[in-house]
C-alpha cells in the first residue's frame, strides 16, 4: 500500500521529507495544483476523511497558529484544536513533524505574524503521554514523544500517533 503524507502551510511545493509515494498539500490559498487542498486552519477542519495520512509536516507553520480566538462571543483554540485535527488525519502510528522557529531564540519573536511560540516542552507536555495536559482545552487524541532537536533557532519535534488509543 503506497504510503501518504501532508504538509500543512506548504506554498506551491508540498515537501516530503519521509519520501511518502504520495504527497499532498494544505494552504490557505487556492492554488492551481490538485494535490493541493485549500483551507483557513484557525477556523477550519483539515478537509477529507479521518486517518487519512501516514506522516503530516508543518515546516514553519505552527509559529502562525492563534493560540486563542474569540469568534461569536465563543472562545476557541485554534492551535489545540489542528493538533486534534493532526491526530485525527493521521493513520495509527502515522508521524507528525513540526520545525518551528522556538523560545528563547529572536527568530521566535522577530516575525510579527508569530503568535504561537513554541518551546521544547509544548508538544511532549501538552500533547504527548498518557494524558496530555492540552486535554483541559478540548485537545482530542493522544501522542508519543518520538524525539525532538534543537538545530539553531528551529525546533524539530517528531510525534507519532499510537497505534491503539
Amino acid at each position: 500500500m503506497p504510503t501518504t503524507t501532508l504538509d500543512l502551510g506548504c506554498g506551491p511545493n508540498p515537501q516530503n521529507p519521509y519520501n511518502a509515494d504520495e504527497v499532498y498539500g494544505l494552504d490557505i490559498r487556492q492554488l492551481d495544483n490538485p494535490r493541493i487542498r485549500s483551507a483557513d486552519l484557525f477556523v477550519q477542519p483539515i478537509p477529507g476523511p479521518d486517518e487519512e495520512f501516514d506522516f503530516i509536516t508543518a515546516f514553519h507553520f505552527i509559529e502562525h497558529m492563534p493560540r486563542v480566538l474569540y469568534v461569536d462571543g465563543r472562545t476557541i483554540f485554534p492551535f489545540v484544536r489542528l493538533m486534534s485535527e493532526i491526530h485525527r488525519k493521521l493513520k495509527p502510528g502515522g508521524v507528525f513533524l513540526s520545525a518551528t522557529p522556538s523560545f528563547p531564540h529572536p527568530q521566535a519573536w522577530q516575525d510579527p505574524t508569530h503568535v504561537n511560540i513554541i518551546t521544547a516542552e509544548t508538544f511532549p507536555m501538552y500533547f504527548a503521554g498518557p494524558d496530555p495536559t492540552a486535554r483541559i482545552y478540548g485537545f482530542q487524541g493522544r501522542f508519543d514523544m518520538v524525539k525532538q532537536e534543537q538545530r539553531a533557532h528551529v525546533l524539530f519535534s517528531e510525534l507519532r500517533r499510537p497505534l491503539t488509543p
